[in-house]
């Protein structure tokens, strides 16, 4: 159980003097739960240790990446080997070539992919292209999904924006979000009206496959479908973003847990081993619009990073091994049965939502979540309490209730009980 954390409290206070609330990204705030931010030192497993010398049980996972735990070995490993041989080059590389690759076969709807350095640049670059290759302005988005913070689409976004109650941001101009047509999650009736209407004006459609900002909310059986449907039916340009369940739900993303075959899709997290890094590629005819080969422009200097990418390549041999997916699966199965049950048996209403080792609490009196409106009115209060009642008895989780969960691999039985005792107490909190 952690003792105190003075540490952090005296480094927010000086990182408030130099950085812009304390913060270099708004998710890692405690805006949404209250009191400051904690500040780590290093991971190990499925552990992340703060500046105080205290031990957590990590389900963040760095938002997604680290599908191994902190300090991998074979991660490790390929990563001294490449600083041994230098940090980057500014130009092409084998490893490059053979990620690209790897992706291509692993991905259903990979053809060709190009590298970028984050999932924001990723999205950003596959709606340009989308805009290219069909000739067309329009761009639908949908309530609660969050896509990077590319300017025409913070429009009810999710993620940080839903956290800090700024759906929409300031400095961005309306010319860009008049582009952006933004639908509600799992709403197929909504998605054919409005492209009987509209259909021969979108460029393309924009979606988490499984929404992860919003917390995590999977789609309905036809949703993905419907989507599909009316793209091919009106020569749009489906864009899945995989950012978060690219390699994180399934070894071909949520398009191969779903069958559905997106145009595009933008990837990041696992494939970089946790290093910063994103990709984006698709159909060969879509991808070959790109510069050099086309005319629509996109570039980067750090893209393709060799440290990034022999993380990424050493990342996605370790799962690639025969059972890992069905393995996560089970444990976090295993973790969510478990906080059901404790729920359950302390009287607090409570649903959970679960794609292989990707994971969402909620505290509802709905069995089902499947919606932004749904996921709205859940008690914020109680996610609050039981936050922090989780981290005074040593389980991190994301500092808001509108983000995913994730499980490693380094999660074992004894972290998954150490969990279960935490969240016992947490739940007898909540109902005293």
């Amino acid at each position: 159980m952690p003792n105190n954390r003075d540490q952090s409290k005296k480094l927010y206070d000086l990182a408030l003097q130099y950085i812009p609330g304390g913060v270099n990204s708004p998710v890692r705030a405690f805006k949404g739960v209250g009191g400051n931010p904690l500040f780590f030192q290093a991971g190990e497993g499925a552990f992340l240790i703060d500046s105080d010398g205290n031990r957590y049980v990590d389900y963040v996972g760095a938002w997604g990446p680290l599908i191994l735990g902190h300090c991998h070995e074979k991660v490790i490993a390929a990563l001294s080997k490449q600083l041994e041989r230098g940090l980057g080059y500014g130009a092409s590389t084998e490893a490059e070539v053979e990620i690209a690759k790897r992706i291509c076969e692993l991905v259903p709807s990979v053809e060709k992919v190009r590298l970028v350095t984050s999932g924001t640049e990723a999205t950003m670059s596959a709606i340009r292209l989308a805009r290219g290759y069909t000739g067309r302005d329009l761009v639908v988005k949908f309530e609660g999904c969050y896509h990077g913070h590319v300017d025409g689409l913070l429009v009810k976004a999710g993620s940080g924006a839903l956290t800090l109650g700024e759906p929409d941001s300031l400095g961005v101009p309306k010319a860009y979000t008049d582009l952006t047509h933004v639908l509600s999650f799992n709403d197929s009736a909504a998605v054919q009206e409005f492209f009987t209407q509209h259909g021969d004006d979108v460029a393309c459609v924009i979606v988490e496959p499984i929404a992860g900002n919003m917390n995590c909310v999977p789609p309905e059986a036809e949703f993905l479908q419907t989507l599909r449907q009316v793209c091919t039916d009106n020569g749009s340009v489906l864009i899945f973003d995989e950012v978060m369940t690219g390699f994180r739900v399934a070894l071909g993303g949520a398009q191969s847990v779903y069958g559905v075959t997106p145009d595009l899709t933008t990837l990041g997290k696992v494939i970089g081993g946790g290093l910063p890094v994103g990709a984006f590629g698709g159909k060969r005819e879509i991808m070959d619009c790109i510069a050099p080969s086309g005319a629509v422009y996109q570039a980067g200097t750090l893209s393709g990073s060799p440290l990034a990418v022999a993380a990424g390549l050493a990342m996605l041999e370790a799962i690639s091994e025969p059972g890992f997916y069905d393995d996560l699966s089970a444990r976090t199965t295993r973790l969510l049965d478990g906080l059901n049950e404790r729920a359950a048996a302390a009287g607090v209403p409570f649903t959970t939502n679960q794609v292989g080792g990707m994971f969402g609490c909620f505290f509802s009196n709905e069995e089902h979540i499947s919606r932004f409106d749904q996921v709205m009115q859940c008690n914020m209060n109680h996610f609050q309490t039981y936050f922090h009642q989780m981290l005074n008895n040593g389980v991190y989780l994301a500092p808001s209730a509108y983000e995913a969960g994730f499980v490693s691999s380094a999660h074992g039985e004894t972290e998954i009980q150490l969990t279960l005792d935490a969240a016992e107490k947490a739940f007898s909190t909540l109902s005293s």
